[in-house]
């Protein structure tokens, strides 16, 4: 293993996958969705990841006006935090006077203990990921496949009551049928919630490297809007930063693959975003990263190697435990330097 040194002026953090790992509350999220409107939930969830809410709601719900979409995203994005709370707050409630632990760095699995091989997800999101099971180490089966077959029997047969836009030929006749179809997703929901634990957690080596950045030298740039981006961070510990960039910021007039939130972001921050670092997971955050300028770190940590080597990254590692940061000079005229580990 070979070792490489640079220099940069500010990092620019990706946030899901990159800092935390929410996949699983958000596959559910999108799975209920697809399920909702009669879409295979593997297809949805592979064509969503990466990408900003109010983009799929538009191209998935085409039937949202402009005004509403806000509230729609906001609403969805609720919904992901629901699915990463629910398995901790039905375990609460079955141990009268247990109390969850929601402040500092989480130490759950996935944090910064353990070794590499145990750390990264395996296979990509082109196909639904079932996440690791801490407690036997077995694969989960994905919220797609679990909540497909309860919903089998409780679905009616005629798919069209799910059909919410014109492209599924929708009408206020099936406005009953639909809210009788939906409260069976729901209950159905809630069920399969008992059993799996989608909680947010800290990806191996977010907290060391955060630690080692002086403030006012890093941002996040997220796909997700401040809902879900704000609440996914808080609940691993993490401090948003002063310039968190969301994906329902007013100043963007794209997200990614656009580069337009790194660049928000660097500006905000102060610096050139080719003087920049930029920490990625997805393709589209990858490429974002590459076509604002950045020198791009990619982490193995929602896609097999294979599956973002072409992308254009500068360097790709497992996680960030391959990645240390230290600081050169003082006040203005500071340096980052980097060693990446490849």
């Amino acid at each position: 293993m070979s070792s490489i040194i640079f220099h940069a002026d500010a990092v620019l953090f990706d946030m899901d996958g990159t800092l935390t790992d929410s996949i699983a509350a958000v596959e559910a999220a999108w799975g209920a969705v697809a399920i909702k409107l009669g879409l295979d939930p593997a297809e949805v969830i592979a064509a969503t990841h990466g990408k900003r809410a109010i983009d799929n709601l538009a191209f998935y719900r085409p039937e949202i006006k402009a005004h509403e979409m806000d509230a729609a995203v906001e609403a969805f994005e609720q919904s992901i935090l629901d699915f990463a709370d629910s398995f901790k707050k039905i375990k609460e409630r079955s141990v009268p006077g247990s109390e969850s632990n929601e402040s500092g760095f989480s130490d759950r699995p996935g944090s910064d203990s353990g070794d590499l091989s145990s750390s990264s997800r395996s296979g990509s999101l082109s196909t639904p990921s079932s996440p690791t099971d801490p407690s036997t180490g077995a694969r989960r089966p994905s919220f797609a496949t679990r909540l497909s077959d309860m919903l089998v029997s409780a679905l009616p047969e005629d798919s069209s009551v799910f059909d919410e836009s014109p492209k599924y030929n929708y009408t206020a006749n099936d406005a009953q049928k639909e809210r009788e179809a939906e409260a069976d997703v729901d209950a159905a929901r809630e069920t399969e919630a008992e059993a799996v634990d989608r909680s947010i957690r800290i990806l191996p080596g977010v907290k060391d490297m955060i630690e080692c950045i002086p403030d006012g030298r890093y941002a996040v740039a997220t796909s997700g809007a401040k809902t879900y981006a704000y609440g996914a961070m808080t609940r691993v510990g993490i401090t948003p930063p002063p310039v968190t960039i969301t994906a329902d910021d007013k100043r963007l007039k794209a997200g990614k693959p656009a580069p337009d939130p790194f660049l928000l972001a660097a500006s905000c921050l102060g610096f050139d975003a080719k003087r920049c670092v930029v920490f990625e997971d997805s393709p589209s955050g990858i490429r974002a990263g590459v076509a604002s300028g950045a020198t791009v770190i990619a982490v193995c940590t929602s896609h097999e190697r294979s599956k973002i080597e072409g992308c254009g990254a500068h360097f790709i590692v497992e996680d960030m435990r391959r990645v240390r940061c230290t600081t050169e000079g003082e006040g203005a005229g500071m340096k980052l330097v980097f060693t990446v580990e490849h």
